[in-house]
């Protein structure tokens, strides 16, 4: 060893199984640490990856990426992001004392506490005040959105355009392209960043004193957290404007991934076997709407409001409207909930998506990513906000929703997941488990995609591809992911001159159909794959015969 100098060898990142269906993404606001260096471990998978003196020119030595904004960071553990973030650190106002937790920060915590093992995050900026002066929130409403999704537009503002070949300018969600193994995406700010500013509380608040109480004395007990005023500063909540804006930019994700509100169509997403996973913003204490048939109350049908205010539905007798946040590769939760880890949040509440994705990431580790979280036990839930009204009978308002967004519910063992379910009109596309199974088929064509893109398209490629799907479907037949008494009735698979004109052969396109039977669907559903592009070329729903 030479005095003054160390050899060290580079670590790779961690090699991840190409069939894992339980990798979240979390994107949003949240300022680095001040004065905690960037693991060795990271630092070489930013080398590899090409971010640091790579090919995408973002920089030639680390110093300038040192803030991690926009770039996508792997993590296996909460230590591990709360090493590097500051996620508790959120300023409260433009100018003062006081501190909450970020949403961003909130969600990835709940996700590991609920199960998750393995996260990508990308920061966009540094966390924004909570409490800003008049009308600040709504008027940096659209470009704070843009940090997260950069085709979003807004008062005629250009979203920015994607550029699939060159990493170095890709921001927020356009990462996902140089993801594969991302299953989920998440957007914990969103329902914030479309709220209304908050009423603000008095100047200055002094928290209540606690009560005397007899405690034995321990040494090892850690101390009771502080009550910092938090739960006299009220959750964000969205009026009309702030969920036209929260559906649009829902809207302008389902599009960049791929998916259309029933699931059936052509494709050209970009990541079509990504799950978008969100929360439903709390609507204002006197949100309502009016279509001329009487005015609807959000709390009271929030339902009906949903339907009305166009995120679930176009409008009646309107063309189809884009806009509308239904889709087959979406999951909402519902409603907001208060849990031991929340306190550190306004009013002491956190919306439910972090803490969907981690069961789902749990569910697909130890059950598959096919079957149902609903029926889960939430032991850490102590409240939901607002609460809904159950075992009031099927045609209930709270039940009917059930069918569209992950419910969460009070029963007798606990605050329990009523329901497991997609935001998509059609009730084949209904179950949630169908299109994370879908989705994971989506992945394995991909995959074959990418291995077999350079051998000769023809029919020993094409027997090799149905061996190898006729394979991975059977194990999920005999798992239940799919009914039929034989594996003829669950699946079939089709790659032959009867799938491919002469033009794809000659254009090297390898395409195949398959038509699988979802267990837990009333319909045959057949995808079928430009696998050289790893595209679904098409979806289309058939009814069982």
């Amino acid at each position: 060893m030479l005095s003054g100098l160390r050899f060290e060898t580079p670590v790779p990142p961690a090699a991840v199984a190409p069939e894992r269906t339980d990798i979240a993404c979390f994107i949003g606001y949240v300022a680095r640490r001040p004065g905690v260096p960037l693991p060795d471990d990271l630092i070489a998978g930013l080398q590899a990856r090409g971010w640091v003196g790579g090919p995408w020119g973002k920089a030639a030595t680390l110093d300038p990426l040192d803030a991690l904004e926009q770039l996508p960071v792997p993590f296996e553990s909460w230590q591990s992001f709360s090493q590097l973030f500051a996620w508790e650190l959120r300023p409260l106002r433009e100018a003062g004392a006081g501190s909450c937790a970020t949403y961003l920060g909130a969600a990835v915590r709940s996700f590991f506490a609920n199960g998750g093992r393995r996260a990508w995050v990308i920061r966009v900026g540094d966390s924004f005040p909570y409490l800003e002066n008049g009308g600040g929130r709504v008027a940096r409403r659209c470009a704070r959105i843009q940090r997260l999704v950069p085709g979003y537009t807004e008062a005629g503002l250009p979203g920015q355009p994607l550029d699939p070949l060159d990493p170095g300018t890709w921001r927020g969600i356009q990462h996902l392209c140089g993801l594969p193994e991302v299953s989920h995406l998440c957007l914990p700010d969103l329902p914030d960043l479309c709220a209304a500013d908050p009423p603000r509380p008095p100047t200055a608040f002094v928290p209540p004193p606690a009560p005397e109480v007899f405690v034995e004395c321990s040494a090892d007990d850690p101390a009771l957290p502080t009550d910092g005023g938090l739960r006299q500063i009220a959750a964000p909540r969205s009026d009309g404007d702030g969920y036209r804006a929260w559906c649009a930019a829902l809207n302008q994700v389902r599009q960049f991934l791929g998916g259309n509100r029933n699931g059936a169509g052509p494709r050209n997403g970009q990541r079509r076997d990504v799950l978008l996973v969100g929360a439903l913003p709390l609507p204002m204490a006197d949100a309502r709407n009016d279509d001329g048939s009487g005015i609807v109350h959000a709390e009271a049908d929030l339902l009906a409001f949903l339907r009305r205010s166009g995120v679930l539905e176009a409008a009646p007798g309107a063309a189809i409207d884009d806009r509308i946040a239904a889709s087959a590769f979406l999951q909402l939760t519902w409603p907001w909930l208060r849990s031991s880890r929340s306190d550190d949040l306004p009013q002491s509440l956190e919306p439910a998506d972090g803490l969907l994705v981690g069961l789902l990431a749990r569910n697909a580790l130890e059950r598959g990513t096919f079957r149902s979280v609903a029926g889960s036990v939430l032991g850490e839930v102590i409240g939901l906000t607002p609460l809904p009204a159950m075992g009031l009978g099927a045609d209930s308002p709270t039940e009917q929703l059930a069918e569209r967004i992950c419910l969460i519910a009070c029963e007798p063992e606990g605050m329990t997941l009523e329901s497991d379910v997609t935001t998509s009109a059609d009730i084949a596309w209904r179950f949630g488990g169908t299109s994370r199974l879908m989705a994971a088929i989506l992945r394995a064509a991909r995959r074959f995609g990418e291995v077999h893109a350079f051998e000769p398209n023809g029919p020993r490629l094409w027997a090799k591809l149905r061996r190898t799907f006729e394979n991975m479907l059977g194990a999920f037949w005999r798992e239940g992911a799919f009914a039929g008494a034989t594996a003829d009735e669950a699946y079939q698979v089709r790659c032959d001159r009867s799938t491919m004109t002469q033009a794809d052969l000659d254009n090297g396109r390898l395409v195949a159909e398959i038509t699988v039977l979802p267990a837990a669907a009333i319909s045959r559903i057949t995808v079928a794959f430009d696998l050289m592009s790893g595209a679904a070329a098409s979806v289309d729903i058939r009814e069982v015969a």
